[in-house]
């Protein structure tokens, strides 16, 4: 349980359009969005950056998902962790690519630009930054700009969410939350709090 209360989607019909995209492209609202919604206009302005970042660009929707696994595990949260590999796998990254992403570096299961990227993503969200000269140069090698620009975005999107969920405590979706103990446990991932 949060430390705020989720709305109920029932009592929040004018987010209704957004929850159902939502539920369209995860299967299910997520917890953190319920929450959001006791600030509707929040919901409306977080729901159109992550549709952004997400769902547009260059980048395809596997790649920006593990992504999002690397700069979640970063900036330590346990939901996004969760709802990312679960996002991933929904959108066919296999079970033994995400138990292998944190050790992304020296798998085989990885190409030379899923490396690149994944540094980006996992050096842009530590703290502080780590991303270098040679990191950007690494991934010059396999992406245009618009993808370089996208990469810090995804860590900055899941370093927002990892504020969020850990302030509110935020309950992991239930499908997340298995997918996460069942699979991502294996590489060290834990259950905690939220």
């Amino acid at each position: 349980m949060g430390l705020i209360n989720a709305k109920q989607r029932e009592a929040i019909a004018p987010l209704d359009s957004i929850f159902g995209m939502l539920e369209a492209s995860m299967g299910f609202v997520p917890n953190s969005m319920l929450t959001m919604a006791h600030w509707p206009e929040l919901v409306t302005a977080f729901a159109g950056l992550g549709a952004t970042v997400l769902q547009s660009g260059e980048l395809e929707p596997e790649l920006k998902q593990m992504i999002a696994l690397v700069a979640s595990r970063a900036h330590g949260c346990q939901y996004c962790q969760a709802h990312t590999a679960h996002s991933a796998h929904a959108r066919g990254v296999s079970e033994e690519k995400l138990a292998a992403v944190f050790e992304f570096e020296s798998s085989p299961l990885f190409t030379e630009r899923e490396r690149a990227a994944l540094r980006l993503g996992w050096h842009g969200a530590l703290q502080p930054n780590a991303v270098s000269r040679a990191d950007v140069e690494a991934a010059q090698e396999h992406f245009s700009e618009h993808p370089l620009v996208a990469f810090p975005a995804e860590g900055a999107l899941c370093g927002l969410l990892t504020r969020w969920n850990a302030s509110m405590a935020t309950a992991r979706a239930e499908g997340p939350r298995r997918f996460a103990e069942e699979l991502l446990a294996r590489s060290g991932w834990q259950r905690g709090k939220h």
